[in-house]
């Protein structure tokens, strides 16, 4: 599960990727690691247009998975089940939006026998760290975010991203899963525009010739 990404970038790269409507980010960090819970840029299909927008990370958990009715949720920030049906409410143009990112990150299955933590791996289509983008799906969502020490509550735009099969660069460290991810405008276009039947085809692995890893704890192979 990708719960730490990275984007290094200008908001200019991203304008000349995505076309787009509206711009109401603000500043762009030079770099900014992005956590779940936490905001970060997102083009999302909304009335009509294509708004490049700071949505915070988590889409609605499923109310079976809550401790409480009432419990503030953490959000789901990825989504690999889109045949459930809590998912395929927002599986629709308006609700998807593209995620930019230059790396993201999975734990290694083998802890260090030193500090006893899983090693951390950065992935990205090469060591420049060109932009690309993750398929996602956003909503506006009224409640309560946060946990019960930190409750958050109101109105909140949250985003999540699609996850697929890992392929054979990220398999060895985490063999479950990767994030499904767009390097070309043409499937950019193709996530924002297409109906259900043909986006869903972008659901898969990235050819693991386009894909790298950029950073490795020392003298670790996975």
């Amino acid at each position: 599960m990708c719960n730490l990404y990275n984007i290094t970038t200008n908001q200019q790269a991203i304008r000349d990727f995505v076309t787009l409507t509206l711009d109401s980010l603000g500043n762009l960090e030079p770099s900014l690691d992005v956590y779940p819970d936490r905001p970060a840029p997102v083009v999302r299909n909304i009335g009509g247009g294509r708004e490049l927008a700071a949505l915070t990370w988590g889409m609605p958990t499923p109310a079976e998975h809550l401790k409480t009715p009432d419990a503030p949720d953490t959000g789901v920030t990825n989504v690999r089940k889109t045949w459930i049906r809590h998912w395929q409410q927002w599986l629709g143009v308006a609700n998807r939006c593209v995620v930019p990112a230059t790396a993201f990150s999975e734990y290694g299955q083998t802890p260090d026998p030193v500090t006893k933590r899983k090693p951390l791996y950065w992935f990205g289509l090469d060591e420049t760290q060109p932009l690309f983008f993750f398929a996602g799906i956003w909503t506006q969502w009224e409640g309560t975010r946060g946990s019960n020490r930190t409750p958050r509550p109101g109105t909140h735009d949250l985003f999540a991203f699609l996850t697929t099969d890992a392929n054979d660069v990220v398999k060895p460290i985490h063999p479950k899963a990767m994030p499904v991810v767009l390097t070309s405008r043409e499937e950019v276009e193709i996530w924002l525009t297409a109906d259900w039947h043909e986006a869903k085809a972008l659901q898969r692995p990235l050819s693991s010739d386009l894909l790298e890893i950029i950073e490795a704890p020392a003298g670790r192979v996975g």
